[in-house]
C-alpha cells in the first residue's frame, strides 16, 4: 500500500478494514461466522428446503404449478427476511425514540448484520 493510500483510510477502514472485512482475529471470525449463518435461523431454512424440494419433485408430473408454488415460496422467504429487519430496525428506532441510549457496540452489531446481509443478496 502506497503512503498516498494509507492516509485515506477512513474510520470504518480502520475498524473493517478494506474491503469491509475486519482487521482483527475476532472481527474475522465473525465476519465467517455472519456469512455462513442462515438469514432465517436453522429450523426455518430447513423447512423452507424441505418445501423446496417437494415443489422440485412435483416439476415433473405438474410443471405450471411447481412454478406457481415456487414463486410463492420465494415470496414468502423474502417477506420474512423483510419482517426480521423490519423487527430490528423497529427495536433499535425504539430504543432511540424512547430516549435510551443505543450502545456503539449495538449499533456495530446491527450494521455488521446489515452489511452482512447486503453482501449475500448482492452475490444471490
Amino acid at each position: 500500500m502506497t503512503e498516498n493510500a494509507e492516509q485515506r483510510l477512513t474510520t470504518a477502514d480502520v475498524a473493517y478494514g478494506q474491503n469491509n472485512q475486519d482487521q482483527s482475529l475476532e472481527g474475522s471470525k465473525a465476519v465467517t461466522r455472519d456469512a455462513a449463518t442462515p438469514l432465517l435461523g436453522d429450523a426455518n431454512a430447513e423447512g423452507y428446503s424441505q418445501q423446496w424440494q417437494m415443489i422440485q419433485t412435483k416439476f415433473v408430473d405438474e410443471p405450471q404449478d411447481s412454478v406457481k408454488e415456487a414463486d410463492s415460496l420465494v415470496a414468502e422467504v423474502i417477506r420474512e427476511l423483510a419482517q426480521r429487519f423490519a423487527d430490528q430496525r423497529e427495536r433499535l428506532e425504539g430504543q432511540w425514540t424512547s430516549g435510551s441510549e443505543v450502545s456503539t457496540e449495538d449499533l456495530r452489531q446491527a450494521l455488521r448484520q446489515y452489511r452482512s446481509f447486503f453482501q449475500r443478496l448482492l452475490a444471490a
